[in-house]
This record gives structure tokens, sequence and C-alpha cells, in this order.
């Protein structure tokens, strides 16, 4: 008998240890750790369909995001107007994403998700990480009169690959709302978690989300965010986002080798 359950005590473990990987890289970074859940979904857990991974991801994340956005709250370093104005535009990009998404060929989708992942890796190398002040006023009054208009075109990246987005969304509220770092990461928790439950909607429509998995994953990633906070408090920053660069791009070109030669 036990014979016959092990593989799903397998994938429940799998799903987990996943889930606290993920976490792990929020609670370290505040954005960019979401999206390894698709790739971790898909080759570790094993999951075999693309979209599948990505609606799961998508629900996952956006309860852990929804978890969080409480403990900001608690913590008063959540700004609701500035968050409620970024999210709701975002949701019709989310909307347009993840109905894209749903169109494109799994096996298309996954390269472009590779090329992603590479673009973040390029993102996060360059982008500073440790300023808690905005730009210039001229950069700053630029995001303020299109913060509509990213919060559409993040919404989009969102629902197209089911990430949540942050390390788009806190730069972009530091310009926006004028917050400083620790505020933007408290209040992208609405926009990441609207974009998640949205997009995980879209797809559970077209039955691509597997709820057992994602509450699983849900579970490892609040152990995971936890443990990533802690660990923040003792390693610089700037090192580890580096080394999370680098890591992205080492996922990315697995998924390209995987693809086209294995």
């Amino acid at each position: 008998m036990l014979v016959e359950f092990l593989p799903y005590l397998l994938t429940t473990f799998l799903s987990i240890v996943s889930g606290i990987v993920v976490g792990f890289s929020l609670g370290l970074m505040g954005g960019g750790g979401s999206v390894l859940a698709v790739p971790l979904l898909l080759y570790v857990v094993g999951i075999k369909d693309m979209h599948m991974a990505i609606g799961t991801s998508a629900l996952a994340i956006g309860i852990i995001a929804a978890i969080n956005l409480l403990n900001k709250r608690k913590n008063n370093n959540l700004k609701l107007k500035q968050g409620l104005s970024f999210a709701l535009p975002g949701i019709a990009g989310t909307l347009i994403g993840s109905q894209l998404g749903l169109l494109t060929p799994a096996e298309n989708l996954i390269v472009f998700f590779a090329v992603f992942m590479g673009i973040i890796g390029v993102i996060m190398m360059k982008r500073p990480h440790t300023s808690t002040q905005t730009s210039s006023n001229s950069r700053l009054v630029l995001f303020r009169k299109n913060s509509s208009l990213y919060g559409v075109a993040v919404g989009v990246l969102a629902g197209y690959f089911g990430i949540g987005g942050g390390f788009l969304i806190v730069p972009t509220m530091m310009y926006s709302g004028g917050l400083n770092i620790i505020q933007a990461i408290g209040t992208s928790m609405i926009p990441v978690s609207s974009f998640g439950l949205v997009t995980a909607g879209r797809y559970f429509v077209d039955g691509n989300v597997d709820f057992v998995i994602a509450m699983l994953f849900v579970m490892g990633g609040i152990i995971g965010t936890r443990i990533g906070i802690k660990t923040l408090e003792k390693i610089p920053k700037q090192n580890v986002v580096k080394i999370f660069s680098v890591m992205l791009f080492g996922v990315a070109a697995y998924i390209v080798i995987r693809t086209f030669l294995l």
C-alpha cells in the first residue's frame, strides 16, 4: 500500500520544498523570486503542461502575496491609494496577458519564458537596490503621469508568464508614488496579489490550475518567506541580487537546452 502512495508523497514533498525556495527568494529580495515558480513546477514538481504550471504558479503567488499583504499592513508599510492606482488598471493588462498566454502554444511559451528570465536577470543585475529615495524630479513626474500605463504593461507580463511582477512594480512605485523602497515593497503586494489571483482565475476557467499543488506550494512559500526575511538581515542585499541574477541565467539556459537538445 505504501508503494502506491509514494508518488503522491514525493509530489507533496517537492511541492512544499519548491514553495520554500520561491518564498525564500521573495523574502530575501522583495521581488523577482516568483519567476522561479514555473520552472520549479515543471522540472522539480513534475507538472507536464506549461499552461498548467503558469496557472498553478499564479494562484500560489497570488495567495502568498495576499498573506504578506496583511503582514505589511500591520507594519504600516502599506500605502493603499498608490497600490490600488497601480493594481486596478493592471488587472485589465493581466486579463489580456493571461488570454495571450493561453493562446500561445506551450512549446513556444516556455522558450519565451526562458528569454524573459534572462531579461529579468539583466535588469536585476543593473538596478541599484540600496537606495531608499526616489530619483530625479523629471523622472518622478514622468512615472506619475504614466503610472496607469505601467500598471497595464506589468499586468500583461504577469498574466502572460504567471509571475508576480514585483521586480518591476517596486521601482515603478518608488517613482510614481514617491515611496521609499520599504513602502514600495509592502505596497507592491496589492498588485502582485491581484495580478496572481486574476491570472489564476482566467487559467482556472480553462482547467489549467492544480489546486492541491498550489496549496502545498503556498505552505512552503510562507515558511520560505520568513526564512528569507531573517537571512536578509545577515547578508548584503546587493550580493544576493547578483547571485540570484546568475541563477536566473542558469535556469534560462537549462530551459533552452532541455527544450531544444534533450
